[in-house]
């Protein structure tokens, strides 16, 4: 897959899980993927992160707002916000995520907001 930079690839990444496209989404982490959420169980592998997109994620119909992207070396740190939907009722709330790479792809990712699981 041909990537243009860390910030590239998560803009990407903010697309394709809004969009509900997880063949592509997981595309864009490594095989042995590490995604960890302050509270919550640790998601270990590509295989892993697929399963919590396809079925244990609990938000949806939701969408990504990007407010900042900065890079610096290997890591790529978002601020943004998320509207859409969890458990059925409608929320909003703000979110720092952190993606750090390896040779194009993500090998470790860290989310925190202000809700208690996402």
């Amino acid at each position: 897959m041909a990537t243009t930079g860390p910030e590239s690839v998560v803009r990407r990444y903010y697309e394709f899980v809004d969009a509900d496209r997880y063949d592509e989404l997981v595309e864009l982490f490594a095989e042995d993927v590490y995604y960890e959420r302050p509270g919550q169980a640790t998601i270990e592998g590509r295989g892993a992160l697929r399963e919590f997109y396809e079925s244990g994620r609990p938000l949806e119909d939701g969408t990504h707002e990007i407010h900042s992207i900065i890079v610096e070396g290997p890591t790529a740190a978002v601020r943004g916000s998320f509207t859409g939907n969890r458990y059925g009722e409608q929320v909003r709330f703000g979110f720092a995520d952190f993606h750090e790479f390896e040779d194009e792809v993500i090998t470790r990712r860290y989310t925190y907001t202000d809700r208690d699981e996402v």
